[in-house]
Order: structure tokens, then sequence, then C-alpha cells
């Protein structure tokens, strides 16, 4: 009796270690083997999102799109870095948009896109910086730096922009675009 039950327990791991093989093929590429998404393999836009401009500040839509033949992941936050014309680094601080908001998983397949959103004032002044004139120089572009991918990808800033408060910028997490 106990033989005819090892029989059946080896039969049933059996056989649902075929069925979630199967349903891991049907799904696609196996979550495991999925790569975060490299700078190389993405291109981006950092535009404003008419409309959004409100009591001192403004938002404006961080887009990545997946331009290699790899489907690979986003998530979290962003590394941003300001940069002037002359692409020399300007203060950038970087904070999240919600404290207790979980990053997603955005899974890019090729031509696929995430976004997400940075609000931050082009014009109110921070403690410490000039009131007569411009907050701080304008940003032309944004080094983006994706979380777990590696490497950097520097994309234009439309329309170019100043960000006060010592370039602080409140970032939403990557979702899909």
């Amino acid at each position: 009796m106990l033989q005819g039950y090892r029989c059946v327990v080896r039969l049933s791991v059996a056989i649902a270690a075929s069925v979630c093989s199967w349903l891991a093929l049907a799904a696609g590429a196996p979550a495991a083997r999925l790569a975060p998404c490299a700078a190389s393999q993405l291109s981006g836009t950092f535009r404003v999102i008419y409309g959004s401009a409100g009591a001192g500040s403004i938002s404006y839509a961080l887009r990545l799109t997946n331009r290699s033949r790899t489907t690979c992941f986003v998530s979290g936050l962003a590394r941003l870095r300001l940069l002037g014309r002359a692409g020399r680094p300007l203060p950038t601080q970087v904070r999240p948009a919600f404290r207790r908001a979980p990053a997603a998983r955005v899974v890019l397949r090729p031509g696929a896109r995430a976004k997400a959103t940075a609000r931050f004032s082009p014009d109110v002044p921070g403690p410490g910086e000039p009131v007569a004139r411009t907050c701080e120089p304008r940003a032309d572009r944004v080094r983006v730096t994706p979380r777990a991918g590696g490497g950097t990808l520097v994309v234009p800033v439309a329309p170019p922009t100043p960000v006060c408060e010592h370039g602080r910028i409140f970032l939403s997490a990557f979702s899909r675009a």
C-alpha cells in the first residue's frame, strides 16, 4: 500500500512539473531569464505634459522605448542627472513622487514603451537660490540611468527648462506607456 502511495505522489509531482513547464512556455520567456534593460537597448524622451502647469510647478513625461530585438524590463525610479547646454551636470535631486507605491516590473518587448512622470518647479526659487533671475541654469538634456540594467542614455529636455529648488524632481516609478 505504501509503495502504491509513493507511486501516486511521484506521478502527481511529475504531472505538476510538466504543467508548470508548459504554462511557463505558453506565457513566453520565463521571468527568471528576463533581464533588466540596459541603456544601450533604450531610446527616450523627456517632454512637457501640456496643460500640467499650475501652482508653480509643471510635469514632464520620461518615456523609454525598447529599440533592441530583445525583451527586457525596467522597474522603480530611474536615476536622472540634469545637463546644461554644453553637457555640464546641473544640480539634480530625484525624490519619489509616491512614498509607498510599489515598483512594478514593466516588461518591454521590442518597440514597447515605459513612462514615468516628473514634477518640479521651473520658476519658484528654493532656499539659497536667486530671486531676481532664473533659479537654476536651464536643463537642455537629462542623463537617464535605468536601475539594474546598466549604462546611461542622454535625452533632450523639450522644451529646455530650469529646475528650481536645486534641481528637485518628484518622479513616479515606471509604468506602461
